[in-house]
């Protein structure tokens, strides 16, 4: 119960915070400049700031599921809580808490859904394209793969580490990771990573750019993943920088006579 009134009353002070900034608020007083010349000043003005970013933060991922919030109720709730004259008891307000949490969860789960069913329709048509265009080599396990440009050396295995440059985008082309954004090249073990990553760079060597083309069976597959819908075909561009091979086990000491 306390965790439940903690977290609405401060939903309903952040709420307050943005919805008094509407123009459709009018404020109580003429706006005075605000001093911040102390430290508990400024403590107390980076609060309303925090709160306030993390309020809109909130409404913004609200609208995008479709729903809307009486900001008017919002605020009055909020004076009236602080008046001490709310006009629902605490019970109410836990059940209409819960109510909310419930219709978000259940809203966002339609949501996922439907991207699910709409990223494996969508991945299907862009790797049964993709497999007609010159130059894209499909293997037995359904990965697609294209030289850019090739390189010299030894190919890692599985077990090796490797140092790359990338970016991956969705098929329609929407960004969801990059490297070169990061301004640094990844390093990791090859054997660590989704199945499509694995596979696809033990065919390159050093110095080469492949553009691979993963089905979600070989990305995240089930799983929604950050802005990756699940069942998501995914598409990267890798660039093999450097390969640490994996160090051979000791030989074992011979046994002694």
């Amino acid at each position: 119960m306390n965790k439940i009134l903690k977290v609405s009353a401060i939903a309903a002070a952040l709420l307050a915070v943005t919805a008094c900034n509407e123009k459709k608020v009018e404020a109580p007083v003429e706006k005075a400049a605000v001093e911040l010349k102390t430290e508990d000043q400024k403590a107390a003005y980076a609060i309303g700031v925090s709160v306030a970013t993390y309020i809109n933060k909130s409404i913004e991922q609200q609208s995008e599921l479709g729903l809307t919030t009486d900001k008017a109720l919002i605020v009055k709730g909020f004076t009236d809580g602080i008046d001490s004259k709310a006009q629902m008891t605490e019970e109410q307000v836990k059940e209409a808490l819960m109510a909310f949490d419930k219709k978000i969860n259940e809203v966002r789960a339609a949501k996922s859904e439907a991207d699910a069913a709409k990223a494996k329709e969508a991945g299907a048509a862009y790797l049964a394209e993709n497999a007609k265009k010159e130059g894209v080599v499909t293997t037995e396990s359904g990965l697609q793969y294209e030289v850019l440009s090739a390189g010299e050396g030894d190919k890692p295995t599985a077990a090796d580490n490797v140092t790359v440059h990338y970016k991956g985008t969705l098929t329609d082309g929407t960004p969801f990771d990059s490297s070169y954004d990061r301004g640094e090249p990844s390093t990791f073990p090859l054997g660590g990573v989704i199945p499509g990553w694995t596979e696809g760079v033990q065919l390159m060597s050093p110095g080469a750019k492949f553009k691979f083309t993963i089905p979600s069976e070989l990305a995240y597959g089930e799983r929604a993943t950050g802005n990756i819908p699940a069942h998501s075909t995914l598409v990267f561009e890798v660039e093999l920088i450097e390969v640490v091979k994996a160090q051979a086990a000791p030989a074992p000491a011979e046994e002694a006579k």
